[in-house]
């Protein structure tokens, strides 16, 4: 009697295996939905990291249109301070350019060279007052020690003493600065 019994049970067990593998899904069918879900969420990171590549091009292209726009705009700018930075300078210097045509007319009416010379030192000096303002020196090295950065030896000369030797004896043409910047190096003869 116990075999027989035996068997139902396993019969039952069967039956109530094969009901429950009938409901569940199988391993197969398991596999597939992780697979679709993966594909979604692989399909969903693509998509969120393709739109992130399309709006770091859109970025950079406006970043180097900007980019551009700001070269040439300084580009324009720095060809108008260069075409018109002495623009100050010219408008100072106009007043001794006035003073020069009177004195050039008035000359040809008088006899009075004096005062001819005169006039020609005042207006030398009227500009030379407006040039300083504007951040030019002179140099004029005599008897001073020789010294290439501003200086440009044009002759050496015997020294008529001992503690002139290495020193500017003559100044033929003086030298320029501008705000510390060697213009023009003054020409000068070195004693030896």
């Amino acid at each position: 009697m116990s075999k027989e019994i035996q068997p139902e049970k396993d019969q039952d067990k069967d039956i109530l295996n094969n009901g429950e593998q009938e409901n569940a899904p199988s391993q197969e069918e398991c596999q597939e939905a992780t697979g679709e879900a993966a594909e979604e969420t692989l399909e969903s990171k693509l998509s969120k990291s393709e739109s992130q590549v399309d709006e770091l091009k859109d970025r950079l292209l406006r970043q180097m249109a900007e980019f551009d726009n700001y070269r040439k705009r300084t580009m324009k700018e720095k060809a108008e301070i260069i075409l018109n930075g002495s623009a100050g300078v010219v408008t100072d210097i106009l007043p001794v350019i006035d003073d020069l045509e009177r004195a050039i007319a008035n000359s040809a009416k008088s006899e009075d060279y004096e005062a001819l010379k005169e006039g020609v030192e005042l207006i030398y000096n009227k500009l030379m007052h407006i040039l300083e303002q504007k951040g030019l020196q002179k140099i004029s090295p005599m008897n001073e020690p020789f010294d290439t950065d501003f200086h440009e030896a044009i002759a050496m000369i015997p020294a008529p003493s001992e503690d002139l030797k290495g020193k500017v004896l003559d100044c033929a043409i003086d030298g320029y600065k501008l705000n510390d910047k060697v213009l023009r190096h003054a020409k000068v003869a070195v004693g030896e």
